[in-house]
């Protein structure tokens, strides 16, 4: 007897069953049956199933002689259900990867309640994928099962059916059924909450709940909406054989009355000439299943008022509100605008008249990333200006949410305000890792500094022209704008300068003083790093590994290029994973299916990527200019590069990274999972690999480049002072990992390569 058995009912869902199906079939959870229904489908929906079934065992095929609706053929599939527990899956949803794994263990870990309530994000057909906003409500904390009585806020969330994990054998002693209609779940999900005596929930994305552009029978309009009513009724003539629940009729009243003022709001569920039927249908059931205490009032007055006139049969009323009501929040939006408009034309003007007054020569501006925060080289410079020139004033543009991560003797500059535009008018310096604000005009005496955000591997600049898969809304010609009002443009190495003097051509001066950013790796202490990865919560005693991959100009949606569980089980608990999505992707790396697991440990959001690559024991990343940095740290580096020739085709590199990588190579998940298992990532030919990268690329990052810039740039000193230290006298922060000793280095390049038979190497 399997320990799932999970129903898939099929009704014109051709283009999605197959992927439904697979996303089954691939858990790593096998323990499973699969019941696919074909509800009598027109399409080729019979045929996928026949063809799964007769490749895996595992599938069971139902077809139907007759089309029943989507609560019959859940029946037909019930009746066939063999398994512990049951799940639900409709035909055009998918599990996400280790869902049933993670339901699996939560069952366990709870004492086999009678139902699990897991959590589901909506996977929209633009490629967005949004948790469901009442997720708090599965928080996994107080006892591990109770009643609903304890938790009564559960009946906030999508009364679904497939969202849940039901004991087969609880299903069978409550005689749960499917009606027929639409909102066929009302009937199931209310009474299996109310009857369960044991309820545990599992705080994870386990179902990617599409939201199709057309076709899905909720998003139709039509009067079979009208059905609702039916399985209402089902719901209280249930409650009405069961005295024992009546304490619940007042928060299930509410709750219809919601659904109702929902469906209600909804043009494109209900057409124009069903509407005025719907809403006296309503109103009568409101008042027949209403209780004598009036029901349980809804917290919010909007909603009182909703529910009240709907009660009432006020039609002409409540759309009358509804749309005086739109028609004002419009308004707001409207006056809006109109306030940030004048806002910003008012800025411009002030801007344009501080421009007549003198520069203020101890004034410096700086911002990072499209104003984000204290972060990259434009940090590292700001802190040496302070220290080697106390008398300089310091401010730094950046977006409220990110003013926190200034130091305090620096000022902050919200993008548009007055202080900002008076900030870009008169300070003398100005540097950035991007460009300015367009309509920034560079005035005589102004210097402004572009420092750049990492060495380029992918093609930049002009070297795009002919890769319109790369920049479909690239300005080019914005860009040399920005580079005509360079002064100085600092470089990380030869291969940079080159690059860029090429890519964007203007008439500044090149500084190849090495990366400010990475003065840190050669400073850090051991005792600073184990700070840092006691403060990331990294277990002691584990190998830490970032992983860092870098966005895909030719793709909206972040590609998930590895399965972290899988991942994180084959490599076993000595490994833990720092994610890091690259800034085109945050909030987040992870797909809210994946926050829970076990040493995974999301830091999109954290301000250093420095700090991460000094907490961390190695980098696998795939084409991410951070793997020139983090060689300067001289700790192992993997590449993942899992599609190397689409990229490659698509943005271009300037060298091929698989004939000269900084480490081991991984061209699928096997392989980097086997380069980790068999300790190849840290072996001499990766060190030997690393060396060379290094020095090509890392050999001015002495740890004084920051120091370099300031002398030059703001107080008028030799170039470059100090000098460059030799290569071969540096020694970055140690590790702190058991799996090297402190302050290891790569082996030189005379020594014997001893594992030239691996497939990891070029």
């Amino acid at each position: 007897m399997p320990r799932f058995s999970v129903i898939v009912p099929a009704y014109k869902v051709q283009a999605y069953l197959q992927e439904s199906l697979d996303s089954v079939l691939s858990q790593s959870y096998e323990d499973l049956e699969l019941i696919v229904v074909d509800d009598a489908s027109p399409d080729a929906c019979g045929s996928i199933i026949d063809e799964n079934a007769a490749r895996d065992p595992r599938v069971k095929a139902v077809h139907l002689a007759r089309n029943l609706g989507l609560g019959p053929a859940r029946n037909a599939g019930l009746a066939r259900a063999t398994g512990d527990y049951v799940l639900f899956l409709d035909g055009d949803d998918t599990f996400t990867p280790g869902a049933l794994r993670a339901i699996a263990d939560r069952i366990k870990a709870t004492d086999t309640p009678d139902v699990l309530l897991y959590d589901y994000a909506r996977a929209f057909w633009t490629g967005e994928v949004a948790r469901n906003r009442l997720s708090r409500l599965l928080a996994e904390d107080g006892p591990a099962s109770f009643r609903l009585t304890d938790r009564p806020s559960l009946l906030g969330l999508l009364m679904v059916v497939w969202n849940k994990a039901y004991r087969r054998e609880f299903v069978e002693r409550e005689g749960l059924a499917f009606p027929p209609g639409l909102y066929e779940d009302t009937p199931w999900t209310y009474p299996a909450l109310l009857t369960a005596d044991s309820i545990a929930v599992l705080d994870r994305v386990c179902v990617h709940y599409r939201q199709r552009r057309t076709g899905s029978i909720l998003g139709t309009a039509g009067p079979r909406h009208l059905e609702i009513f039916d399985q209402y009724d089902r719901l209280f003539a249930f409650l009405a054989a069961r005295p024992e629940l009546g304490s619940w009729e007042p928060a299930l009243h509410r709750r219809m009355a919601e659904h109702f003022c929902a469906l209600f709001g909804s043009p494109v569920r209900l057409p124009r000439e069903v509407r005025a039927e719907f809403f006296r249908r309503a109103a009568e059931q409101l008042r027949r299943h209403r209780t004598e205490g009036g029901g349980a009032l809804p917290a919010s007055r909007t909603a009182r008022l909703r529910h009240s006139l709907m009660l009432l049969g006020l039609r002409r009323t409540y759309v009358a509100l509804t749309r005086l009501r739109r028609g004002g929040r419009t308004a707001v939006r409207w006056a809006a605008a109109a306030r940030q408009g004048l806002r910003e034309a008012l800025g411009r003007l002030y801007y344009r008249t501080l421009r007549a007054l003198p520069l203020r020569p101890d004034l410096a501006v700086f911002s990072a990333y499209w104003h984000g925060g204290y972060a990259c080289n434009p940090a590292a410079i700001e802190a040496k200006l302070r220290e080697l020139a106390p008398g300089m004033r310091t401010a730094w543009i950046c977006a409220p949410e990110h003013a926190a991560t200034l130091p305090p003797a620096t000022a902050a500059l919200r993008p548009g305000s007055f202080a900002y535009w008076a900030a870009l008018a008169r300070a003398r310096y100005l540097v950035s890792n991007v460009n300015f604000d367009r309509a920034l005009v560079k005035r005589r005496g102004q210097v402004l500094l572009q420092t750049q955000h990492g060495t380029p591997l992918k093609r930049v600049g002009l070297d795009l022209l002919d890769r319109p898969a790369a920049t479909p809304t690239a300005d080019l010609a914005g860009l040399l704008r920005g580079a005509d009002q360079w002064d100085y443009l600092l470089s990380a190495n030869r291969h940079s300068t080159l690059v860029w003097e090429k890519a964007v051509p203007a008439r500044y001066t090149t500084l190849e003083y090495g990366y400010p950013r990475n003065d840190v790796f050669q400073r850090a202490t051991a005792v600073e790093v184990a700070e840092l990865r006691r403060r990331l919560g990294i277990p002691a005693g584990t190998t830490a590994i970032l992983y860092a991959p870098t966005h895909r100009d030719y793709r909206r949606s972040r590609p998930d290029h590895l399965d972290f569980e899988r991942v994180l089980r084959d490599l076993g608990p000595r490994f833990v994973l720092l994610t890091r999505a690259h800034l085109t992707y945050r909030p987040g790396p992870l797909t809210p299916d994946r926050c829970q697991l076990p040493r995974l440990i999301d830091v999109s959001a954290h301000p250093s990527v420095e700090e991460l690559c000094l907490a961390s024991d190695a980098l696998v990343t795939d084409y991410s200019s951070l793997m020139f940095d983090y060689a300067a740290l001289d700790r192992p580096i993997v590449i993942h590069a899992d599609d190397w020739e689409a990229y490659e085709a698509a943005r271009g590199t300037y060298f091929d990274l698989r004939g000269f990588p900084p480490g081991a190579i991984a061209r699928t998940e096997d392989e980097l999972v086997d380069i980790f298992s068999t300790g190849h990532w840290r072996g001499s030919r990766s060190a030997q690999l690393r060396a060379a990268f290094r020095a090509r690329f890392c050999a001015l990052d002495d740890g004084r480049a920051a120091e370099r810039v300031v002398r030059r740039v703001f107080l008028d000193q030799p170039d470059p002072v100090p000098p460059f230290l030799p290569p071969e006298s540096l020694r970055p922060a140690p590790t702190a990992s058991p799996t090297a000793p402190p302050g290891a280095t790569s082996p030189t390049l005379t020594e014997p390569l001893t594992d030239l038979a691996t497939p990891f190497w070029p």
